[in-house]
């Protein structure tokens, strides 16, 4: 009987553990996405379209310079012209002369002149003829090759330009494809994860009530702070949405102090600063190449538009790769 009831229990315990089995899937579900996961890569992708509007930021500058420099070779290339316009018509004038008869004898000059004194006392000039010719067309080679200089220069500036603004072009690509991706990636969430993945990028600090800044530093940070709360925008700087150097640009221009419109090209706009000494309004940036840059308010915490999942925020100092800091003004 107790054998009996051994095998019995065999049986059952075999065939639970063929059911179990049976219940198994042949292949595993698809996992639902991590959200952790899905937070590093739209980190990731956000900040690839912020490094490509800041390059795209810097490219725009460098057009700019490009054209002023156009501009003034093709001043310079117009003055040339003029120049080489009066050669050319002394020239003319030379050729013109010597062939009705400029270049007579000076004996028949003599012979014609009401005062041979006098045009005895001319003499050297008059046989320099050849001399003044000869310098006539040698100004006139010498301002044509000038001229050519300035065209090819031209040329050059011009050529400059065109590529440019395909670069332009391609970076504002970047910016949207890049944000696309991000779009596209948090539209496959449910709605409820979706916000909280947007909520986790945005700052647990605690804001500020008041900044302690002094002198032209004050009115910046103000600003700055005033915005806390508005969107980013890639390539805003204003009046409701902003990038990261467009906010900076904008609260620094309360204090009178001009910033381009580019973190890397802000970078260049005052003293660096040792971390252990800034002080509320300087500059702080991120990334290397840089490619993000915020405003310094004290107490290891920074005021920024960070993306456009956070828009304007407060954050910590070392919340990103730090590089340095400036002090405008």
């Amino acid at each position: 009987m107790a054998h009996t009831r051994k095998r019995v229990g065999a049986t059952v315990l075999g065939l639970c553990a063929i059911a179990a089995i049976s219940f198994v899937p042949a292949t595993p579900a698809q996992a639902d996405p991590d959200i952790k996961d899905v937070k590093a890569r739209v980190d990731r992708l956000y900040h690839e379209a912020e490094a490509a509007q800041e390059r795209l930021h810097d490219a725009k500058l460098d057009l700019a310079d490009l054209r002023r420099d156009l501009n003034g070779l093709r001043a310079d290339q117009e003055r040339q012209d003029e120049r080489l316009d009066d050669v050319r018509e002394q020239v003319s004038d030379a050729v013109v002369r010597q062939l009705e008869g400029e270049g007579i004898s000076t004996v028949g000059q003599i012979v014609v002149s009401e005062d041979p004194g006098a045009f005895l006392d001319s003499l050297s000039t008059m046989s320099s003829f050849n001399d003044l010719q000869a310098s006539l067309l040698s100004d006139y080679d010498t301002e044509l090759e000038a001229l050519e200089i300035r065209r090819e220069a031209t040329d050059a500036r011009t050529k400059e330009i065109a590529q440019l603004t395909a670069q332009l072009s391609a970076e504002k690509d970047t910016v949207d494809d890049k944000l696309a991706e991000a779009k596209d990636l948090l539209s496959d969430l449910e709605a409820e994860e979706r916000e909280r993945v947007l909520a986790s990028r945005g700052s647990t600090t605690r804001v500020p009530t008041s900044v302690p800044a002094s002198g032209r530093a004050a009115a910046a940070v103000q600003y700055a702070m005033a915005q806390v709360g508005d969107a980013y925008v890639y390539g805003a700087m204003g009046e409701n949405a902003f990038d990261c150097s467009g906010l900076t640009m904008r609260a620094w221009a309360q204090s009178g102090v001009s910033l381009p419109h580019s973190s890397s090209a802000q970078f260049s706009s005052g003293p660096r600063i040792a971390a252990s000494d800034l002080q509320p309004g300087d500059l702080v940036f991120y990334y290397s190449p840089i490619s993000h840059v915020g405003i310094y308010i004290g107490n290891g915490m920074i005021v920024h538009a960070a993306n456009p999942g956070t828009g304007v925020a407060v954050a910590g100092l070392y919340s990103m790769p730090y590089v340095g800091a400036v002090r405008p003004g």
